[in-house]
């Protein structure tokens, strides 16, 4: 195992701090394409990093009025608001169910992958250079609790470029402990709300260190983590030790898991429309086929998704694909968007409409996501 690194949460920004600014050129080290994010995230071809520029880019996100309606990649409920992560550090939320946006004060610019509340004001949000960020008022400013600490020590200039590695996913147990998991098998963990991390990726074995793309907890059983190459874990003790699932129904890449309102249900879809449902917690797996409107198996990319307190499943995808199940993903309604936009995460809010995160920001939708509000 590891050695722990600890961080005490040295950059805070106020709201109040934000300065106005021009647009400008911004040093994006994304492994996201904007205009290609199913395929981006597929590649996962994470550049090399110089000490250099990891020390440039520790600088508050900058203030746009533009920010709701860039990439976005993840959202979350804190409470009755709603919170949106994604490039340039941009974080934005809203408190009328996604009716106007504010931008939230953010201490760095790098992508930001994945978003994740306790509570109404307890929340964490990761990205790249394995930054981990941590909220205590509800979305509204953050800090940042820790990124990767291989950026602080000094290299040879003359030897190789540092290996970035972007944390994808973070979920967190209860208000203390918390997995934040990502590129070249990286798993951290947390046991005092993210005032120390820990890398624990040892626990899991993976040898190859295949990518983690996505962590959820099964209702009832425990959590599930999925990643490149088919590769799938379970934890029945949620995340004190893990077993690899050695029977994959599928081989390619695993983008998104989510669980259902049914015990022991998981659900992971990837590349080409793949979605396989478990209703034992990966012990076995049948294949959901997507079929579109015109009666065609869908073959678009399924990115991320997510199941609201009523039940609904709300899974989106390259090329505008929305599909949408009420039965705990047994089946799935899907309706593509007539604008294409390539859209990273979905969430079914209370008042029935849906809330949209990608290529072009976020929006609200009709129930099936089609129709903008």
């Amino acid at each position: 195992m590891r050695k722990p690194v600890n961080w005490r949460a040295p950059f805070m920004v106020r709201a109040n701090s934000l300065q106005p600014t021009s647009k400008q050129n911004f040093p994006f080290r994304s492994v996201f394409s904007t205009l290609a994010l199913s395929v981006a995230i597929a590649s996962f071809a994470a550049p090399g990093v110089s000490l250099a520029e990891a020390a440039e880019d520790i600088k508050p996100a900058v203030e746009s009025e533009l920010s709701a309606s860039d990439l976005l990649l993840d959202a979350a409920k804190a409470g009755d608001r709603l919170v949106a992560v994604g490039s340039r550090g941009h974080i934005v939320y809203s408190d009328d169910q996604g009716g106007s946006w504010k931008q939230a004060a953010v201490p760095v610019r790098q992508l930001l992958t994945a978003v994740f509340f306790v509570d109404d004001k307890s929340g964490w949000a990761v990205g790249h250079d394995s930054l981990i960020l941590h909220t205590a008022d509800g979305g509204a400013t953050w800090a940042m609790q820790y990124r990767d600490p291989e950026l602080d020590v000094p290299v040879d200039p003359d030897g190789p470029s540092l290996l970035e590695r972007p944390l994808m996913d973070v979920w967190f147990r209860d208000a203390q402990t918390g997995f934040a998991v990502g590129a070249y098998g990286i798993v951290l963990r947390t046991d005092d709300g993210g005032e120390n991390w820990e890398d624990v990726s040892d626990v899991v074995d993976n040898p190859d260190g295949f990518h983690y793309n996505s962590i959820a907890e099964v209702k009832g059983a425990g959590l599930f983590l999925a990643g490149e190459m088919g590769t799938m874990y379970r934890s029945a003790d949620y995340g004190d030790t893990w077993e690899t699932l050695t029977d994959s129904p599928y081989d390619g890449s695993w983008f998104g898991v989510s669980g259902t309102n049914q015990n022991n249900v998981v659900l992971v879809w990837g590349l080409r429309g793949n979605m396989f449902r478990s209703a034992d917690f990966g012990d076995s797996w049948e294949q959901v086929v997507l079929k579109t409107q015109n009666n065609n198996t869908l073959g678009a990319t399924l990115l991320g998704g997510s199941v609201s307190e009523s039940g609904e499943l709300a899974v989106v995808g390259a090329g505008g694909v929305v599909v949408i199940s009420h039965d705990d993903g047994k089946t799935f309604s899907v309706s593509t968007r007539p604008d294409r936009i390539a859209l990273a995460s979905a969430k079914v809010l209370e008042n029935g409409q849906i809330l949209l995160v990608g290529q072009h920001g976020v929006s609200t939708a009709a129930a099936n996501g089609l129709k903008v509000n």
